[in-house]
């Protein structure tokens, strides 16, 4: 595990999947993620590359040949090595080879910084096209905090509020995680109460929201956090089921949809990044 931490913040960093574990208060003793319960969901902070969500059949094709990859990806499952780290920020970095080239045929480096600030934590991807030809990728996040956070609070004291008055339906999830065809109606204003029942069919998926920021907040402690997550065009809530944590996940990418061709080039947000090319794309939590 590896930490870092200035006068306010401490956070730990399994640099297998280079996961987020750890984002705890040192002032007021708050621990801010989930903490990966696997009766529930045994994950805290998994990063999604190269593609965000589910394919259809775990397959996709690029020139005429098909690949397979499961769900968000294989980053999550293997081990970056620590590029850089000062006292209050780290980089990790993942280089393509052998075993990604099988899944993924394209050559990159993909690179992952963790930075503390007052009372802020910033996450910032990068992604380095290696190869000759132009590459096709999706990159997201994944974090769990966790809900309630307050001791003598309920998950249901709290709630989300986006940055700006939003009017947004969740696209629905088949079966198979494939996003359907038409939203549902969803959002109306900017608070989103959270319940358990919230997620029982599974993830709150929105495309290309007004707002650039979400809040968890609630009436009965003035714990919760600022979550910023400008230039992400789709965005993933959810909780396993009456687990005490919520996601909040944006993306650059999404699942395949229930129509999709498989063809990686016409994938639905997938990310275009041109021979020597260079991809940067962050967010950004505010504890308070």
């Amino acid at each position: 595990m590896e930490f870092i931490q200035n006068e306010n913040l401490k956070i730990a960093v399994n640099p297998r999947g280079a996961e987020l574990t750890s984002l705890y208060d040192k002032i007021t003793n708050t621990e801010y993620m989930w903490g990966g319960d696997p009766a529930f969901w045994g994950k805290h902070s998994p990063v999604l590359f190269p593609v965000v969500g589910t394919l259809k059949n775990d397959t996709y094709y690029y020139e005429g040949q098909a690949y397979h990859l499961s769900r968000h990806g294989f980053a999550r499952e293997m081990q970056f090595t620590v590029a850089d780290k000062t006292g209050s920020s780290i980089t990790f970095s993942l280089v393509s080879g052998t075993e990604t080239l099988q899944k993924f045929p394209f050559s990159f480096r993909f690179y992952i910084t963790y930075a503390l600030q007052s009372k802020s934590l910033s996450v910032t991807y990068y992604v380095i096209n290696g190869g000759p030809t132009p590459m096709y990728f999706s990159v997201g996040a994944h974090p769990a905090f966790k809900v309630p956070i307050a001791e003598g609070t309920r998950y249901d004291d709290y709630y989300l509020e986006f940055g700006k008055e939003e009017d947004a339906g969740r696209w629905p999830i088949s079966k198979d995680g494939l996003i359907e065809e038409q939203p549902a109606p969803l959002l109306s204003g900017k608070k989103l109460p959270l319940t358990k029942s919230l997620f029982y069919k599974d993830a709150l998926v929105f495309k290309h929201l007004r707002s650039g920021s979400v809040s968890l907040k609630s009436d009965t402690t003035d714990r919760g956090f600022n979550f910023q997550f400008p230039g992400f065009p789709f965005m993933g809530i959810w909780a396993a089921k009456d687990a005490d944590f919520v996601c909040i996940e944006p993306w650059c990418g999404i699942a395949d949809s229930v129509n999709t061709s498989q063809d990686l080039t016409q994938k639905e947000g997938i990310n275009r990044l041109e021979a020597g090319g260079v991809f940067e794309q962050g967010w950004k939590v505010e504890v308070f």
